[in-house]
Parts: structure tokens; C-alpha cells; sequence
């Protein structure tokens, strides 16, 4: 299991059209299970429903948990993802 915590820089934080970004990549590790956090609600990042009622703004922190064969290669993907500003 990886675990790493970000702060979100893009301007709406994980809304909408950033949040289905995420949900897309996330897909591309079918074999890993993935969840996000924010304080002390904990998400599947496979569901956008489940993402933004997180409600992550900008400037928030949440933690990202990988588990499962492709964890490394799920984080770093995703990491990316959210240091490149989530597509905005």
C-alpha cells in the first residue's frame, strides 16, 4: 500500500470537469483499488458521485491510498495528474 497527501493548486479544486479527469485515470488501474481522503471521509476515487462530495477546493489537502499490484504505478500516474494543475 502507497499513501501520499497533495494539496490541490487548480483554481476549482477537485470539481466537475477535474474530478472526471481523475475518475478516467484511475480506470486505467483496474487492478488497484484507490481512495481518496479528505479529513475524515474516505472515497473510492473510481466514483465521480462519491469525488465531489468530498468537495475539495482549492488549496485543500487530501490523501490519495493505492492498494493492489499496480500501486506505485497508480500513484506516480495521479500525482502527475494533480502537480500538472488537473487539466486547468
Amino acid at each position: 500500500m502507497v499513501e501520499r497527501t497533495f494539496t490541490l493548486s487548480n483554481p476549482t479544486g477537485l470539481h466537475a470537469r477535474p474530478a472526471a479527469l481523475f475518475v478516467k485515470e484511475v480506470q486505467k488501474f483496474a487492478d488497484t483499488e484507490i481512495f481518496v481522503r479528505k479529513g475524515e471521509k474516505e472515497v473510492s476515487a473510481r466514483s465521480l458521485l462519491s469525488l465531489l462530495s468530498l468537495g475539495v477546493a482549492q488549496g485543500e489537502t487530501i490523501v490519495i491510498r493505492c492498494q493492489g499490484p499496480r500501486e506505485e504505478e497508480a500513484m506516480a500516474a495521479l500525482a502527475a495528474l494533480i502537480e500538472g494543475g488537473l487539466g486547468e
